[in-house]
């Protein structure tokens, strides 16, 4: 665990200053990234954890996921097996209660507690469903957010063994390797969600994007498991899992799926005024990952025996995974928090 120096606060203070605007429905895991919102007002902290009484997360009465979610994956580009099994039991985690306290399914508990209009929680249950390799780049090595969802529609439309069609319960993750780079990858994403254009793939799909930056930009989007040129003196913390770039891609996937559950098209859980560039239910927590966190300061996290640093326990492993807005309390709540 480490307290950012002064020297720090001020490097990250001048990087918000002139940092250009998120892109819509995008997340970047640097600590010190706040939403970008006439809407949002954070005023004194009661809990230091993102919370105040000025954020305005509203329902706009559009469809949460409320029945069993199902998680079907792309592979685009070359995974090592063992990293795919890091990120397949991450998914499986979500709804492991059986799991060591704090748990990924605890961090889950957040996102089950917004509704939809008749009252109905989001789903407990989230599972893996199938898997499509497109290991040979059927797209190229550069990838727009347009030919993002043509990579979608060539997993669901395959002649041989294509991802299921499931609109209301699906969610479609495309997950690139190190060596893919997507539009406003590590400039201003790493990773974002959205749903599928009829024109395009056929179907309206909720999908989200999140790149491995290993090799790009590990120190923007593997944070804290890489640091940022920047940030000169300060040293990474030890991922849990041996795999800097898929260890920081967990945090995004948690990210993504946590609004595609609350949010899957675009017309229900946000904040702000404009439904193009929502605020979100992880927007509003960017950053924190433990009690007491805020600004540069990521709260108080869990080391292990073998140095490594995380917050919550899955199915067999260990994660860092940044913590959700709780509408009910009005603050970013996790399971590791100190007060529980």
């Amino acid at each position: 665990m480490h307290r950012p120096s002064l020297l720090l606060s001020l490097l990250t203070l001048l990087t918000l200053l002139t940092a250009a605007p998120l892109p819509a429905i995008g997340y970047r895991p640097l600590p010190h990234l706040r939403p970008n919102s006439s809407d949002l007002r954070f005023g004194d902290s009661k809990k230091y954890e993102g919370s105040s009484d000025f954020v305005h997360l509203r329902y706009h009465m559009g469809p949460v996921l409320t029945g069993s979610i199902t998680v079907h994956t792309i592979w685009y580009g070359q995974w090592q097996k063992s990293q795919k099994k890091i990120i397949r039991e991450f998914i499986g985690s979500f709804s492991d209660v059986s799991a060591k306290h704090p748990s990924v399914a605890g961090w889950w508990d957040t996102v089950r507690l917004y509704t939809d209009q008749t009252g109905a929680n989001i789903s407990r249950t989230v599972r893996l469903g199938e898997q499509k390799n497109d290991r040979f780049y059927s797209h190229g090595k550069s990838l727009t957010r347009l030919s993002i969802q043509s990579v979608i529609k060539s997993a669901v439309t395959a002649k041989t063994k294509p991802l299921p069609i499931n609109p209301s319960n699906g969610l479609y993750l495309l997950l690139t390797s190190d060596d893919v780079y997507v539009e406003d990858f590590c400039g201003q994403v790493c990773g974002f969600h959205y749903f599928t254009f009829p024109s395009i793939v056929g179907y309206t799909l909720p999908f989200a994007w999140v790149g491995n930056s290993a090799k790009l930009c590990p120190g923007i989007c593997a944070y804290p498991f890489a640091v940022p040129e920047y940030m000169q003196g300060l040293k990474p913390l030890k991922s849990p899992n041996g795999d800097v770039g898929v260890d920081g891609m967990i945090s995004v996937i948690g990210h993504e799926v946590a609004e595609l559950a609350t949010n899957p098209l675009v017309n229900a859980w946000y904040a702000g005024q404009d439904p193009v560039a929502p605020v979100e239910i992880a927007d509003l927590c960017e950053g924190i990952y433990g009690t007491g966190g805020g600004g540069s300061y990521m709260g108080q996290l869990l080391n292990g025996k073998d140095g490594a640093t995380y917050n919550m326990n899955g199915i067999r492993r260990r994660y860092l995974v940044q913590w959700l807005w709780n509408h009910v309390v009005s603050y970013c709540t996790g399971p590791n928090a100190l007060d529980q």
